[in-house]
């Protein structure tokens, strides 16, 4: 009897499929919210596998075998929206070129290259019946943190026990994420003719304020993360030259490490200001997979790195164990001229399988998030 195709493929033969595809991802623009015929793709290609395809708006899903309630189960999850392409780049970020190795395209880096390798990871996995279930999602307006992203299908999905994220990471694990959170700050004052210096300026109001968000450090620290930050990174207020404003806006980013919840630290900051604070959302939570866990073992087994990633992922969305671990690298995301190496898709390919393939994933404690 002739052995099924995906039985018989080699590394370097999923490489090849795994760059061609993401060649066509890479034409066919897929901006945040905008993902429908990238989705489409995905679906296309799973199907091909006589594999079942699901869709949640532009979310696609699939599971390797039907569901087994005693296993534990893996997802396996990459996003297909990009971020519109900057006004510097030197190429169509909409035409695939391979040039020394090199594939450039916008979203080729963030996160194409991880979001192939997944997907046929997935499929090499599911050759051989694996201790655990297997799903695979490939999850729209990440890049935005948007309604109908990974919020909308997580509740369609069965119980995760880990999820494994392909962002950019340089294929080191990423075991520890900082959380987002937007703060909308305003300080009140009372109008007034400047000439005559009446009312009470709201810019004045905020210096203490200004001041107590530059100087203070949380106590918490985390040995991947640091401590949790804040930047005030907008400020508005006043009409015209001659009014003393009435009301002084700021815009904060805060950064949380794994040891506060972001409801924790919204809390602790209205305390202490005088001017009234409102989160924009509490949602996008830190998150950290233990050292102890399975994959981190088996990922330090192999020479990899465990580390704290500064940057935001669909792991702030998820409510049990995850980890991040991807080709690329995070600082090609967002850039003018975005690149991944092939031979990058090609190393991740082979680690993803010696990682996964009859990984002992023993059900560990859902860690919920916020």
């Amino acid at each position: 009897m002739k052995k099924p195709y995906f039985c018989i493929m080699t590394n370097d033969m999923y490489t090849e499929q795994a760059v061609q595809l993401l060649s066509k991802l890479i034409a066919t623009p897929s901006v945040s919210r905008d993902e429908s015929a990238a989705a489409d793709i995905m679906a296309a290609t799973i199907n091909e596998w006589h594999k079942p395809v699901h869709r949640c708006a532009n979310n696609i899903w699939s599971e390797a075998w039907p569901i087994d309630t005693s296993k534990p189960t893996l997802l396996l999850n990459a996003h297909i929206d990009t971020v519109r392409p900057v006004a510097s780049w030197t190429r169509n970020p909409y035409e695939p070129t391979i040039d020394g190795g090199i594939l450039y395209g916008l979203g080729s880096n963030d996160c194409g290259g991880g979001l192939v390798s997944l997907l046929f990871t997935f499929h090499r996995l599911s050759a051989t019946i694996q201790p655990y279930n297997l799903l695979f999602l490939a999850s729209a307006e990440e890049e935005v943190s948007g309604e109908n992203g990974i919020r909308r299908v997580l509740s369609e999905l069965p119980k995760i026990d880990l999820a494994l994220v392909g962002e950019p990471t340089g294929m080191q694990p990423a075991v520890a994420e900082r959380g987002l959170m937007v703060l909308d700050i305003t300080s009140h004052g009372r109008s007034g003719h400047a000439a005559r210096c009446e009312g009470v300026n709201a810019i004045y109001e905020a210096l203490d304020d200004l001041r107590w968000l530059h100087d203070y450090q949380f106590e918490r620290e985390s040995e991947l993360l640091g401590r949790t930050m804040m930047n005030v990174t907008m400020i508005s207020a006043g009409t015209q030259h001659n009014v003393v404003p009435d009301k002084c806006s700021m815009v904060v980013d805060v950064r949380t490490n794994e040891c506060y919840t972001n409801k924790e630290v919204l809390q602790f900051i209205s305390q202490h200001l005088k001017s009234d604070v409102a989160a924009r959302s509490t949602r996008l939570q830190s998150s950290h997979i233990s050292m102890d866990h399975p994959l981190v073992q088996r990922c330090i087994a192999i020479g990899k790195k465990p580390f704290g990633s500064p940057t935001l992922s669909d792991q702030a969305l998820m409510p049990f164990t995850s980890m991040k671990m991807g080709p690329g690298e995070s600082a090609r995301s967002h850039t003018a001229d975005e690149y991944i190496l092939t031979n990058e898709i090609s190393d991740a390919l082979d680690t993803y399988f010696k990682l996964l393939d009859q990984l002992c994933l023993v059900s560990v404690p859902t860690t919920v998030q916020g």
